[in-house]
């Protein structure tokens, strides 16, 4: 690295959706100075999630509880010469008053959001995916998008494990293998349990094998489905960190999820989604990004009903999600592109 060589620090400390989308630009920082030191803040669980990439120097991780003022120390002595916060958090702006310097942020655009969910008017005029505003805080470093994806690098071993996996539960092993990814941060943007259920059986009679993937508090609904669907169906949810459900997600035909984390994991491997849109709406910015991908959602009046989905349907009938039939799901699935 030599003196005239950008020094970039990036803060994003969550959440795992959000991070993936980051990775154009850290692409197209790499891509346009090749020598360039880029250092990643984030929170410690989202550390492995950026492990293996090669545009990425260091990555920071904030521990659960962790004050700022500790981090803040040891970043002033980087000596940045481009701060970015692409979380645009209170704490990211804490962070950014303790660090000191000129930083570079990103449009939310909180206000046509709010407008849209509480009023259904339409004030959008910037309809760029949030993959792409981010941009707009590198401004100065002069970085445009590639048109390509987002991105994930995996480890040998996570790989390794997954494909072990795969082989001691005798899926994936001949046959079709589709990921299904029936958990969610926010209940709301979640698939009912039974539509999960339905598609496992009519997956099953398409010729299918099923994995199932989420996070420890997806690991009893994993269980249930697996058992219920019996030989062909695998839960892996729980068990794996976010490399481990990304080596899965590779090795699937295809995946299906809400509008969560691990849809756009799926992207960044590579893997062809079928998104389920439920609360939320595309004007948000957080459709699948440049990827091979369906979503489907129904027109409704009461869409979108908030930011990032909730406890429960402010209405009571959940009709965004409940009205998407597991064979609309399964259609979708056969005609997604290879």
């Amino acid at each position: 690295m030599a003196p005239t060589d950008p020094n970039v620090l990036a803060v994003r400390f969550s959440s795992l959706g959000d991070l993936i989308l980051t990775t154009p630009l850290f692409r197209a920082i790499r891509e346009a100075h090749p020598r360039a030191r880029v250092t990643l803040v984030t929170k410690q669980e989202f550390v492995p999630l950026f492990s293996q990439n090669p545009r990425i120097t260091e990555v920071i991780g904030l521990a659960p509880g962790a004050s700022l003022r500790p981090l803040a120390a040891e970043l002033r002595r980087h000596r940045f010469t481009h701060r970015l916060d692409l979380h645009g958090s209170l704490r990211s702006r804490a962070l950014r008053l303790l660090v000191g310097g000129r930083w570079g942020g990103y449009p939310k655009r909180r206000v046509a959001r709010e407008l849209l969910i509480r009023t259904k008017r339409d004030v959008y005029r910037d309809r760029r995916h949030v993959a792409e505003r981010y941009f707009d805080a590198a401004g100065s470093l002069g970085v445009r998008p590639d048109g390509g994806p987002a991105e994930v690098f995996l480890h040998q071993d996570a790989v390794r494990a997954a494909d072990a996996f795969l082989q001691r539960h005798r899926v994936g092993q001949g046959r079709t293998l589709v990921a299904f990814v029936p958990g969610a941060a926010h209940a709301t943007k979640e698939w009912p349990e039974q539509h999960w259920h339905d598609l496992i059986g009519l997956g099953a009679g398409a010729g299918m094998d099923i994995v199932i993937l989420g996070g420890p508090k997806e690991r009893a609904l994993g269980s249930r489905l697996a058992a219920a669907g019996g030989d062909g169906v695998a839960s892996a949810a729980g068990q794996f960190d976010l490399q481990g459900t990304g080596a899965l997600l590779r090795r699937a035909r295809a995946a299906v999820a809400g509008d969560t984390g691990v849809m756009h994991l799926a992207t960044a491997v590579g893997t062809p989604v079928v998104t389920l849109l439920g609360p939320t709406v595309g004007a948000f910015g957080f459709l699948p990004y440049q990827a091979r991908a369906t979503v489907l959602e129904r027109d409704l009046s009461c869409r979108p009903c908030s930011k990032m989905g909730g406890p429960v349907c402010p209405l009571g009938h959940h009709r965004c999600l409940d009205t998407i039939t597991p064979a609309d799901v399964l259609e979708a699935i056969r005609k997604l592109p290879r």
